[in-house]
């Protein structure tokens, strides 16, 4: 395995032009700021499956659903006497189960290879999308023997290129900020009643209900996910609803090679949080914070700083007060609008240490300020001071 490199989208779409021109067997292995991990499967420098993100599970069921099965997703159980898996080599489910199964499937024609075809384009695209709205991400090649049979091999210029017009589109929808594996959820029912018609609220109260991303409606639907989220935003902007994070779904595999039940995970630490868009500054803080037991987010990008924020909901914010476009002021102002951040501590870093900046700090709703450049001893002094009651056992503060 290579050693990962942190890349940009345009990086990787070169990437993976290379690796076509050197007919690359093996796995490609992605991770996104967010904690976000896919796997791309190629053979001979194309894709011939992908998968990973925060909903893999989702996502092959709701294409299962949409290009094999032309049904909704209240059908999807259905699908469950499907997933006996004591035709497939133990190997094989734990390689990719999703990949294998569809395999087997074809082999026994419950499904087609064109419907197999388009689901699994489908997937990659979806896959391809979350990657280009990532931004940045970690790259890793993997070489070993490919997925076999291959049922698809997709160009991963092309794919790159069309998952790029969709996030052209996206963006153009202004909607840029917003993941279509979250789920609107109705958050003032009294209120969006009375704005809308009894027909409506009944068809709202049935969509929105959390426990559907926007991806899973817009195949219930039958409408594009870009018009499914713009027709939210007037509901959110009112407040009326709002867009959660939901699990992903249990894998649906039979009973034959299930695994053990993993052993349950300790309580995790309390994440802490620094938008800077300085990566050096990202960097010192995450060796300072991760070497005593907390988890680190680096927000980089001023300008999706909040949905990032929104998506993580970290326990403890480190604010930069100098960024290209916005400020920490005006960040910081936004997130105190918001009820999940409104008591959650905010340290301003800064390079001015001046009383204005300290005063305009407190006005804004900012907890403390922090000068740079940081120190360690300092660092953890506030992170000690704010998030002692959350500690456990393994953070040692000094």
């Amino acid at each position: 395995m290579m050693t990962s490199q942190h890349i940009t989208i345009t990086a990787f779409a070169n990437k993976l032009t290379a690796l076509k021109q050197v007919r690359f067997s093996g796995r490609l292995l992605l991770k996104g700021p967010l904690g976000q991990e896919w796997t791309f499967y190629c053979y001979m420098g194309r894709i011939v499956y992908a998968t990973g993100g925060i909903h893999p599970v989702r996502r092959w069921q709701r294409n299962l659903a949409a290009h094999c099965f032309n049904a909704g997703l209240h059908k999807l159980d259905q699908l469950k006497s499907m997933t006996d898996t004591s035709g497939l080599s133990a190997d094989a489910v734990n390689t990719c189960w999703e990949y294998s199964l569809l395999c087997l499937w074809l082999q026994q024609q419950r499904i087609t290879r064109d419907q197999v075809v388009r689901m699994i384009q489908s997937i990659i695209l979806e896959v391809l999308f979350d990657v280009t709205q990532a931004l940045h991400v970690t790259f890793q090649i993997q070489q070993e023997h490919p997925l076999s049979p291959q049922l698809v091999l997709i160009d991963a210029e092309q794919g790159v290129a069309e998952a790029q017009k969709i996030w052209n589109i996206w963006k153009t929808a202004k909607i840029s900020d917003v993941f279509p594996d979250r789920a609107p959820l109705i958050k003032q029912p009294e209120l969006l009643q009375q704005k809308t018609s009894a027909t409506a609220y009944k068809s709202l109260t049935l969509l929105f209900d959390g426990q559907r991303s926007l991806r899973d409606i817009s195949v219930q639907t039958k409408r594009n996910v870009t018009e499914v989220t713009r027709s939210l935003l007037p509901y959110i902007e009112a407040g009326l609803v709002e867009l959660i994070n939901i699990p992903d779904l249990p894998v649906p595999i039979g009973p034959t090679h299930q695994e053990k039940a993993p052993i349950q995970a300790a309580p995790k630490s309390p994440l802490i949080a620094c938008v800077d868009d300085s990566p050096l500054v990202c960097q010192t803080m995450e060796k300072i914070l991760t070497a005593v037991g907390y988890q680190f987010l680096a927000v980089q990008d001023s300008m999706r700083a909040i949905a990032t924020l929104l998506s993580r909901k970290p326990e403890l914010i480190f604010l930069d007060l100098v960024m290209p476009n916005t400020n920490g002021y005006e960040i910081c102002t936004q997130l105190r609008k918001v009820s999940a951040f409104r008591e959650t501590p905010i340290i301003i870093l800064t390079g001015n240490d001046g009383i204005i900046d300290r005063v305009r700090a407190k006005v804004v709703g900012a907890t403390d300020f922090l000068s740079k450049p940081v120190d360690a001893e300092t660092v953890l002094a506030v992170a000690n001071k704010y998030l002692k009651h959350l500690k456990n056992s393994s953070i040692v503060i000094g």
